[in-house]
């Protein structure tokens, strides 16, 4: 799947509305919302993935998930591209935490400081990560494992950098409580 180049321009909310409407009435005409899109979703998943056929990877997933739930969109006013977006941060983000769990390493190891790794710690903060709300685990493994700037996060996220730091702020008191209730 090579990037396409794309002659169609972007179509305004109603002539935008009314293809989506087309496309869930008859799947082929879902055809014409992939070409328009394409190239946005391609370059997203190229910025984020590791490799060039991860990000091809990424991209049909993308589209694939869309044309199946694409009963469940609902027209808001909000151009089609951001919930294929929405839909690529969700893939990349699911796909890294499947690999890491294949791995067994839900986080990465910590700096050598000459201490005996605690294994035993690391798991249980990797499980207690796991249990925050989505989002609050979209930030934390984004800031602490793949050591974005907040304004990275923000960008893929699609929210304010003001928006992350409460994202981060909430994630890590949430863990901060749990890791004394483990402890006690």
């Amino acid at each position: 799947m090579a990037p396409r180049s794309s002659a169609a321009e972007i179509p305004s909310g109603d002539d935008e509305r009314l293809l989506i409407e087309a496309a869930k009435a008859d799947p082929r005409r879902f055809a014409e919302l992939y070409e328009r899109n394409f190239d946005r979703v391609y370059a997203f998943a190229a910025r984020r993935a590791g490799s060039r056929s991860e990000a091809e990877d990424v991209t049909a997933e993308v589209f694939h998930q869309a044309l199946a739930n694409l009963h469940r969109f609902e027209w808001r006013g909000v151009p089609f591209a951001a919930w294929l977006l929405q839909i690529a941060r969700n893939t990349v983000t699911d796909r890294w935490q499947r690999r890491t769990r294949e791995r067994g390493e839900p986080l990465p190891e910590p700096a050598d400081d000459g201490r005996p790794a605690d294994a035993d710690h690391r798991a249980m903060l990797a499980d207690l990560v796991g249990r925050l709300p989505r989002d609050q685990q979209r930030v934390v493994i984004a800031r602490f494992v793949e050591q974005k700037s907040l304004r990275e996060i923000a960008q893929a996220l699609g929210r304010t950098e003001g928006a992350v730091k409460q994202l981060q702020f909430r994630a890590l008191e949430s863990l901060r409580a749990r890791m004394r209730d483990v402890h006690e």
